[in-house]
């Protein structure tokens, strides 16, 4: 029974948001609007489209990077080779290993800083923002659901109050009292999650934008000791290549 008694108040509460959805698509139904709130929450969907296209870039970048510096790096070994095996080019050889040697490093620095900055908006956009617009659902149902239930109680406060009647509006007063909390309870959570999301929006970016900022900077620079500095200034730590052992760069 009781299995029973919840599948009806499932089905009669996916009736009436139903109801009211249709009739805010037709025009015939009032819903409630908080202008600032989903003003914010507009503009957080339009972010999270434009953070996702950065992030879609530098994985890009990223990537097309890292086939570069293995290039630099082949060449590198190629041009040392060479150097070994034709005295007569063995310093033109030389200098050019020792360059692309020098690229192929410098790039797996920046690389590292790209990859963290990939790693840390990523988080950002599909775990930080992406739990703020879950609750952001939650609110919109709520809000369907409490005028769903403020659509009933009108409808029976405009008929006929009688015996039969008063029991139904009292109930209807009661459901929608409950369903109102509900949705102040969704909006109150949605506006401080909003809020804290802003804070830790501008905090990470900020950073995530200097470091990409310095570090690209200083690999165009030719800057190595700059680069290297950024780096560490952000503790982002990269694995040495050894004689056997492969870069973290050549593992991916």
């Amino acid at each position: 029974m009781e299995k029973l008694e919840l599948v009806r108040k499932w089905s009669l509460n996916t009736y009436k948001c139903t109801r009211q959805i249709i009739s805010e698509k037709l025009g015939r139904g009032s819903r409630t609007v908080d202008l600032e709130l989903e003003a914010q929450i507009d503009i957080l969907r339009d972010n999270k489209k434009k953070y996702e296209n950065i992030l879609k870039l530098a994985q890009t970048l990223s990537t097309q990077l890292f086939q570069m510096v293995h290039t630099q790096r082949q060449l590198g070994d190629a041009f040392a080779d060479l150097s070994l095996k034709s005295l007569e080019l063995h310093e033109e050889f030389g200098y050019n290993a020792d360059t692309q040697k020098l690229l192929a490093k410098n790039g797996e620095t920046l690389l590292g800083a790209i990859n963290f900055f990939i790693a840390s908006v990523n988080t950002l956009v599909n775990k930080t923002i992406e739990d703020t617009l879950m609750t952001v659902k939650q609110y919109e149902s709520a809000r369907i659901e409490y005028d769903a239930y403020r659509t009933d109680l009108e409808e029976l406060n405009l008929g006929p109050r009688d015996a039969n009647t008063l029991p139904k509006i009292e109930q209807s007063q009661h459901l929608f009292q409950a369903h109102k909390e509900k949705y102040d309870k969704m909006r109150n959570d949605v506006s401080i999650k909003l809020k804290f999301l802003e804070e830790n929006k501008v905090k990470v970016l900020h950073n995530q934008l200097v470091l990409f900022h310095n570090a690209i900077a200083a690999y165009f620079a030719g800057n190595q000791k700059q680069l290297e500095q950024t780096l560490k200034q952000f503790h982002i730590k990269l694995k040495n290549p050894g004689v056997d052992t492969p870069s973290w760069l050549e593992e991916q």
